[in-house]
């Protein structure tokens, strides 16, 4: 038997990593330091800054840019958070109605512009509502998690202090992505949202792809048995989920491509990627085989 790995480990606990978290599901070859973390999107920073982990959960934006600054890692083909994005943004309906086609020219709060779910919600709106979102004002409160990235000149830092949703409620901004809140009192910009989702899950191969894994590249290269042995363990995990995922998980390269296609394109056009990579180039020999 090949000597067992430890890995040190940034994964959140939900239904479809419970079982491996919780050593239900294991295996000989390769053991797990998970991170103590309440919210997996706070260390992601320590991820691509200090290189803190082997093994990760990451925002599928914030790998892209990753890549292209040169972090040690590599992405994984297998998906651990997915969901519709149409239903994240809202406005307040007390300041006058809005639709998705009124953005032009308005101003839009998002925690960060590099935010995967702002990514998708942009490409969303200029594909289908043509939004031009080079005329809106996005207003942010975070930085990039990637430290070379450089905002656009559309992008604002709100004033220190300011929160995203006081700024809607007092007319501040005219509009904002929430992530995963459903803040009372607002109305979502994009009507019918869930069957918007639907609609555009059917044309694009699925439901958007939020976190995928990542592993430090030096070990799939040492220690392919290991990365095999890791990508066996989410499917099997994944597979366990109580209850089953509303949206399911989707593993290996083919399965995961034309989502990943599409945010490519998205986040080139949005200025978040300095060049467009193909998917295959995501991968590398050992994750891109997979299955």
């Amino acid at each position: 038997m090949p000597e067992a790995l430890t890995l040190s480990t940034l994964l959140a606990t939900n239904p479809n990593t419970a079982a491996l978290k919780n050593g239900a599901i294991s295996s000989p070859l390769v053991h797990f330091d998970y991170a103590d973390i309440k919210t997996v999107n706070r260390m992601f920073k320590k991820l691509v800054r200090e290189q803190a982990f082997d093994l990760a959960e990451v925002a599928i934006v914030t790998f892209l840019q990753a890549k292209a600054y040169g972090k040690p890692y590599v992405l994984m083909p297998a998906a651990v958070v997915v969901r519709g994005q149409h239903h994240t943004i809202f406005y307040n309906p007390a300041k006058g109605h809005l639709n998705p086609g009124d953005l032009n020219g308005k101003r839009v709060g998002v925690r960060a512009y590099t935010q995967t779910t702002g990514a998708w919600l942009r490409g969303m709106l200029e594909e289908d509502y043509g939004v031009d979102f080079k005329t809106i004002r996005w207003i942010t409160f975070e930085e990039p998690h990637v430290a070379e990235y450089v905002d656009p000149p559309f992008v604002e830092r709100a004033p220190e202090g300011k929160e995203l949703l006081q700024m809607l409620q007092d007319g501040e901004i005219d509009a904002a992505i929430f992530g995963s809140e459903n803040p009372e009192g607002l109305t979502p910009l994009i009507p019918n949202a869930a069957a918007a989702a639907q609609d555009w899950a059917a044309r694009h191969g699925g439901v958007p792809i939020n976190h995928m894994m990542v592993v430090r590249e030096s070990i799939t290269e040492s220690r392919p048995d290991v990365i095999r042995e890791v990508y066996r363990l989410l499917k099997e995990s994944a597979a366990a989920a109580v209850p089953p995922p509303k949206n399911p998980l989707r593993f290996g390269v083919e399965n995961v491509r034309k989502s990943l296609d599409t945010i490519l394109d998205y986040s080139t056009r949005q200025g978040l990627i300095p060049r467009r990579y193909s998917v295959d180039k995501l991968f590398n020999d050992v994750t891109r085989s997979l299955e």
